[in-house]
């Protein structure tokens, strides 16, 4: 008489199988399509001017900035703001001035 397969080694039958490790994040990132960095105009960069004049550490804030071809968006509690050396740090993500495309405060 053959013995019953536990519960665990029967749900293992069905899990996915990956034969590349990797290739899902591989093809996910040939996926994304790079954009071109957006240039700010005039009115644009003086608003967005007026923004960050307003932004102080501990405030809580939405940033989209350009990184490596692609538009992002980060919210969360600014950790750093140096406009000695152009940085903006919300939570552990560094963000250049000139890569910002817009901030937001939200309520």
């Amino acid at each position: 008489m053959r013995q019953k397969m536990s519960m665990d080694k029967r749900a293992a039958q069905f899990l996915p199988f990956q034969a590349v490790k990797g290739l899902d994040e591989a093809l996910l990132a040939k996926e994304k399509i790079k954009v071109p960095k957006i240039e700010l105009s005039d009115e644009s960069a003086e608003e967005l001017d007026k923004k960050m004049h307003s932004i102080k550490k501990g405030s809580i804030i939405t940033c989209i900035y350009f990184h490596k071809g692609e538009y992002l968006q980060v919210t969360g509690m600014v950790a750093r703001f140096d406009e000695v050396a152009r940085v903006l740090q919300i939570v552990n993500t560094k963000i250049g001035f000139d890569d910002i495309l817009d901030v937001d405060f939200p309520e």
